[in-house]
């Protein structure tokens, strides 16, 4: 749960690359993020880790729901791992329910199989940390 309103997602999601650079700041272990480039569909983000990019961004909002998609590379000196995320903000008894879907998931050799295989929760608690830090506000 994230204690916000769908309001303050939509208000975050007017600039979506001001909203993913602030998402991936507070992400743990980033400690340095830059937008490099935005589109009205793609962003690209550079990281200590390495660059991120994000295309096909589509973003669906209701009254009660806002569904955000799009595909990502992300090129680090390790590892290069591709995936589709969905992410579903619901609203719930005034505050948030987040749901985050990383499919399609291509990470190569022996990285890609530990990310694959016991990465998903540590990844999926980072991002509903990060994004509690930046919209309980």
């Amino acid at each position: 749960m994230i204690a916000c309103k769908i309001e303050d997602i939509n208000k975050s999601l007017s600039d979506i690359g001001k909203h993913y650079k602030e998402l991936i700041s507070v992400y743990p272990g980033m400690a340095t993020v830059e937008l490099i480039e935005q589109g009205k569909d793609f962003l690209t983000i550079k990281t200590n880790e390495g660059a991120m990019k994000r295309t096909n961004i589509a973003v669906d909002t209701s009254k009660d729901k806002i569904l955000i998609q799009f595909d990502e590379e992300y090129i680090t000196s390790k590892i290069t791992t591709n995936s589709h995320f969905v992410e579903k903000f619901e609203a719930k008894n005034d505050n948030i329910v987040l749901n985050i879907e990383i499919s399609n998931l291509i990470a190569p050799g022996i990285l890609g199989f530990f990310l694959r295989n016991f990465g998903s929760k540590n990844i999926g608690n980072g991002f509903l940390d990060s994004y509690r830090k930046i919209l309980e506000k």
